[in-house]
């Protein structure tokens, strides 16, 4: 996620960095160089016969950014569902682990010894879990960060599991299970740490659904189709009206059209790598923090900062 710095309007106007340029700047030079070329036939050659009126443009531009609008609203809207869903996660990781260091024991001293090692241990694959879930969303490798909270017999056993994070969260409500048993928890509290997980859940299957479930592929064919089209036979519509500024007014309204499409294919998943993408893996860092400094830990990396600006 691009961190937002304060500047200057100005400065704003030149930024490359962050903005879409990067990947709309090769179709831009396209169609612009195209431009160039039929401007400078039909003045050179007085070619009028084979240019257009601007008038179907005019129409055709409206329609073409009332649709384009309405697909970056559909995925601004998964976009933010993603950031809404991680933020209850990092609630119910937060009330998961207050819970666990609350309910699992006898009530009445803290928790010392075997009690407190299990609630350690429940803590921590609760963190193993965020992580998991972040490179399961990112198709990622998450065995490193789970060595770091898993014992090594636990990542063995994961390793062969194709959704890793229900692995995890099945594991920690056998564990529950087995703590109820034991009488170490009271079967009032019981229901509270299912619920817990319930929700937890529930929130990775909205991330799944999002990511699985893109905005139809002929929607997207056919947004990129009339953006395209339209680039390609503006100038035949400008050239009688503007003269030698077509290719100026081709290169300001491409750059508005294939930004906007580009921004819509950015936003689309929103769990990625890139820029634009939502900070995954500083909010389980911040998790990570949060959890560990709730069962004491003194070794904590410190939280993610943003890196030039963009914070992954």
């Amino acid at each position: 996620m691009i961190v937002k710095q304060p500047m200057r309007w100005g400065r704003m106007l030149f930024l490359y960095r962050g903005s879409v340029l990067r990947r709309t700047l090769p179709r831009i030079l396209f169609f612009t160089g195209f431009s160039i070329i039929v401007t400078a036939t039909e003045v050179v050659y007085e070619l009028a016969k084979y240019s257009l009126t601007i008038e179907p443009f005019t129409i055709i531009g409206l329609a073409i950014g009332i649709f384009l609008g309405f697909r970056n609203n559909a995925a601004y809207d998964r976009y933010w569902e993603g950031r809404r869903l991680w933020g209850h996660m990092v609630n119910a990781s937060r009330s998961f682990s207050r819970q666990v260091l609350l309910f699992v024991g006898d009530g009445e001293s803290p928790a010392t010894g075997e009690i407190r090692k299990f609630q350690d241990d429940l803590v921590r694959q609760m963190i193993a879990y965020v992580h998991a879930l972040r490179h399961h969303l990112r198709d990622s490798n998450p065995m490193p960060d789970l060595e770091r909270f898993l014992s090594p017999e636990h990542v063995h056993e994961l390793r062969e599991q194709a959704n890793v994070p229900v692995a995890i969260l099945h594991g920690i409500g056998v564990r529950l299970r087995q703590a109820w048993q034991d009488g170490w928890i009271s079967e009032y509290h019981l229901p509270a740490l299912e619920g817990t997980l319930t929700t937890v859940t529930d929130i990775q299957g909205g991330c799944e659904r999002i990511k699985n479930t893109p905005i139809p592929f002929p929607y997207t064919v056919l947004t990129h189709r009339l953006v395209a089209f339209y680039c390609f036979f503006l100038p035949f519509g400008l050239i009688e009206t503007v003269r030698w500024l077509t290719p100026v007014v081709v290169m300001l309204i491409s750059q508005a059209f294939f930004g906007l499409d580009a921004i819509g294919d950015e936003i689309e998943d929103p769990f990625g790598t890139e820029p634009q993408h939502l900070p995954l893996e500083a909010l389980c860092r911040m998790i990570e923090v949060n959890l560990l400094q709730a069962i004491d830990e003194r070794e904590v990396p410190a939280l993610m900062t943003p890196v030039n600006g963009v914070l992954l």
